[in-house]
């Protein structure tokens, strides 16, 4: 079995780190800098950094905030919101980013993808999916789960990594915030359709979620949270413990 991963992620408005619920409600948690060099000395595998509201608002990605979290942390840094075209992917990427992730911008532009990918490697480039189910059916949501794109959700993820995603995060609106855990039933649809690294976020309230996670989908390759992990709720070595008990193999 692969190693899993442990990933916090910092959702980024106005230089600021934030969480909401249902990608609604944001409120004011702590500088990224901070925080990110928190989780980069206390065990998180890697780092997500979203600009959140980036493609909501039509402009570029805060670079000096991202040089100063990069410049801080030993651990690879994933960073998304407002990758748009191939000169963002080199933007972020001198940085200090170690991967890109897209989302809004890939369903602008769906040759971004395989333009990135050609350039930097399927393992530079990570599609972030904002899921949420309507009538039943998984759709695709943009800017920051605002906008319900009308696209189904697995079909775009297929045709993601068929393009060169190497990797894919898959966030679901219905569970995030919510603590009540990972959207399973989600996760499973995207893993029987895919054979790139798969991310769960969205949803875990604590330890449990994790075990749950791992054990009942154990070709899922990693876990994100946010609030938990901000506000203290799990510390993220207490969680890799549990998960060395529960014989699921974490880097400790």
């Amino acid at each position: 079995m692969i190693t899993k991963r442990i990933i916090p992620c910092l959702d980024v408005k106005d230089g600021r780190v934030v969480k909401g619920v249902n990608f609604q409600g944001l409120s004011d948690v702590s500088s990224p800098v901070e925080l990110g060099k928190y989780y980069s000395d206390n065990g998180a595998d890697e780092l997500v950094f979203y600009d959140i509201t980036a493609s909501a608002e039509g402009r570029a990605l805060f670079t000096d905030i991202l040089k100063e979290v990069a410049s801080k942390i030993f651990i690879p840094l994933t960073v998304g919101g407002g990758i748009n075209t191939v000169a963002d992917f080199d933007r972020v990427l001198k940085c200090g980013a170690d991967k890109v992730s897209v989302n809004s911008g890939a369903i602008r532009n769906p040759g971004l993808i395989e333009e990135a990918a050609k350039i930097y490697g399927d393992q530079c480039v990570v599609l972030s999916v904002d899921v949420k189910r309507v009538d039943g059916v998984f759709r695709v949501f943009a800017k920051g789960g605002r906008e319900n794109t009308g696209m189904e959700a697995l079909e775009w993820i297929r045709r993601g990594v068929e393009s060169g995603a190497g990797e894919i995060v898959v966030n679901s609106i219905d569970t995030d915030g919510v603590k009540q855990g990972f959207d399973l039933e989600m996760l499973e649809a995207v893993l029987n359709i895919v054979n790139v690294p798969v991310i769960a976020s969205g949803g875990a309230g604590g330890i449990g979620d994790f075990v749950e996670l791992f054990h009942k989908l154990p070709t899922v390759d990693a876990g994100l949270a946010a609030s938990i992990f901000h506000f203290g709720e799990v510390a993220i070595p207490d969680l890799k413990r549990e998960l060395h008990k529960e014989n699921i193999i974490v880097r400790l």
